[in-house]
């Protein structure tokens, strides 16, 4: 990887598949380009809980009572969304390491079906380059972190196409980023819809309504507010849920207004890990019979909505409701991989 060095900042070459991948997603044509924003809040709740974890041994990365939290800010002005969270961080070498090289199996086979197919959205995390994604809405990215427990920021700049800088942050920028790390993207013309609260708010509930983090929208003048459940109802013991909220939950998943026949709660774990919460409808579906009928039985991964078209059910038990979260499957399984996936096989075996 080329290097010029300058008092102030390095310039850097992205690897030569790194930028193979982002001139691919800058000039295909993709159906999903919010699916940026489920990628960064998810890499930012992964952050969070990597901190939580490495406090359990050194309890000084996480102070009691500081409050884990991802933010949205938009800046209508600037044209500018910035994505933040306040997580374990990385250094000089993490975001050179992280975000200018793709260091896992399987990219070159990633690139070509990504170059040979329009389900570039479909494929995009499956092999860990999640982040990139951004390009699709983005003419500028700047990416300041500073490692917890460390002293000093770093700012990882880059417009997709002539590498990327690396420099240490200014004041102003280190007193923006105690711990943690900020991402600002510079959206492009045809992206500005993404400075809207309401857009914000709803790829949020979409997909990242029950990340174990709380998202905050921090919109200019206002308050800021979470506009995420920050929890997944599937995820905690029986013992501790009452009837109510297994309706109340039923209802918001269904969308229905009818109260459950059956409620079926539990956690499979060993070789597979996932836990399910499935409901028999108190009435009847109106489309019972229709032999066109899908079952829409949703599929999570560590908490992040993926489909509802996995297919999880056999036909026979397709008017059931409910959520299926798996801990094993990569984040973004496309489509054609479901149909394939073995541990998806398994959980169909065992759910019937």
């Amino acid at each position: 990887m080329a290097a010029t060095a300058t008092a102030t900042s390095e310039k850097k070459s992205f690897e030569a598949e790194v930028g193979r991948l982002l001139h691919l997603m800058v000039h295909s044509v993709y159906t999903e380009k919010n699916i940026f924003l489920r990628e960064l809040i998810s890499n930012a709740s992964d952050a969070c809980d990597k901190l939580r974890y490495e406090a359990i041994s050194n309890a000084g990365l996480l102070p009691d009572g500081d409050r884990l939290v991802i933010t949205l800010r938009p800046e209508v002005d600037t044209g500018t969304l910035i994505i933040a969270d306040n997580g374990i961080g990385m250094d000089r070498d993490e975001l050179i390491s992280n975000l200018g090289t793709i260091a896992r199996s399987g990219t070159r086979a990633f690139l070509e079906r990504l170059g040979e197919k329009s389900e570039g959205t479909a494929l995009i995390g499956q092999f860990g380059v999640g982040f990139y994604s951004a390009f699709m809405v983005a003419d500028e990215i700047e990416v300041i972190s500073r490692k917890a427990g460390a002293g000093v920021a770093n700012v990882w700049a880059s417009n997709g196409a002539d590498g990327f800088t690396v420099r240490a942050s200014t004041s102003e920028e280190a007193a923006s980023v105690t711990r943690g790390t900020e991402i600002r993207l510079k959206l492009k013309p045809d992206c500005l819809s993404f400075l809207e609260g309401a857009t914000l708010e709803r790829i949020v509930k979409t997909y990242s309504d029950h990340i174990l983090f709380p998202v905050e929208l921090a919109q200019t003048d206002l308050t800021p507010r979470q506009i995420n459940a920050a929890s997944a109802l599937w995820q905690r013991s029986k013992s501790e849920i009452t009837a109510q909220q297994y309706t109340e939950a039923y209802q918001s998943l269904a969308g229905a207004y009818d109260d459950p026949r059956l409620t079926i709660h539990y956690r499979a774990e060993g070789r597979l890990s996932y836990a399910v919460m499935l409901y028999v409808p108190g009435e009847r579906p109106f489309d019972l019979y229709d032999p066109g009928r899908k079952g829409r039985v949703k599929l999570y991964v560590r908490r992040v909505f993926i489909t509802e078209d996995a297919d999880l059910m056999p036909t026979y038990l397709r008017f059931m409701r409910g959520v299926v979260d798996s801990e094993d499957l990569p984040l973004n399984i496309s489509r054609e991989m479901l149909q394939s996936s073995p541990t998806v096989m398994q959980m169909r075996k065992a759910l019937t």
